[in-house]
């Protein structure tokens, strides 16, 4: 069975290590904040200028000037720290963000990635992640495997926009994690009941399938992560 939405933030929040500095884009990844394993101390950066965000605001206790990247309610975990966004882009750009987990409408086998615009539809910010490819230590992606219309989002070449270009390390969607390599998208682990042959049918290049491929359910306790700081 796939993955649903929160279950692909709580594998994406597997990425994590203790001690990370990381950067969330909107969509699935805001919700990792609310899978970090137990004890580990992780700084989550909003290049708004908030370093320590919490999980997302719940209904009703929404502070209307505390937002994330995406303009969506948040919280501050305790210790967080506020400045300015040319201070939070600095941090990005002079590679201090450990990992960055963003949403994708299209990614290559080579690492491009396009999540940015689609031509003829309006963008009202395009947010920070043409810095974050680039400057930060690591990259993954989280996104559903094919479009709502079926077609594979996962290509040999992206055809919207580049956000980067050769940017990505692993993908993670609803069916199968894949790292990309120089010898092309290796699969390493797939969703329960989800076969190798259901990936590679609705995936565009040609996969390379790990000898220990993994069948990974997602059934770790939840922990906020203010509870974690």
């Amino acid at each position: 069975m796939p993955w649903t939405r929160e279950q692909i933030a709580q594998r994406a929040s597997l990425e994590i290590e203790d001690g990370y500095y990381v950067n969330l884009g909107i969509g699935i990844p805001t919700l990792v904040t609310k899978y970090l394993p137990e004890g580990k101390q992780v700084f989550f950066q909003s290049e708004n200028g908030l370093l320590g965000m919490g999980p997302p605001a719940k209904e009703g206790e929404e502070d209307i000037d505390l937002v994330n990247a995406g303009k969506q309610y948040t919280t501050m975990a305790p210790g967080a720290v506020l400045f300015s966004s040319a201070e939070s882009f600095a941090m990005i750009r002079g590679g201090h963000i450990d990992l960055a987990i963003l949403g994708g409408m299209e990614a290559a086998a080579n690492g491009d990635l396009a999540n940015f615009m689609i031509p003829g539809v309006m963008v009202k910010g395009m947010g920070g992640a043409m810095d974050l490819v680039y400057g930060a230590k690591r990259i993954v992606v989280v996104m559903d495997h094919v479009s709502k219309h079926g077609a594979p989002k996962i290509l040999n070449r992206c055809s919207l926009p580049l956000t980067g270009k050769g940017v990505v390390n692993r993908i993670i969607t609803d069916l199968a994690v894949m790292d990309v390599t120089k010898n092309g998208l290796v699969l390493i682990e797939v969703a329960p009941g989800v076969s190798t042959q259901d990936v590679q049918a609705c995936t565009e290049p040609e996969l390379i399938i790990l000898d220990q491929l993994q069948e990974r359910q997602m059934d770790s306790p939840l922990v906020s992560a203010q509870g974690s700081q």
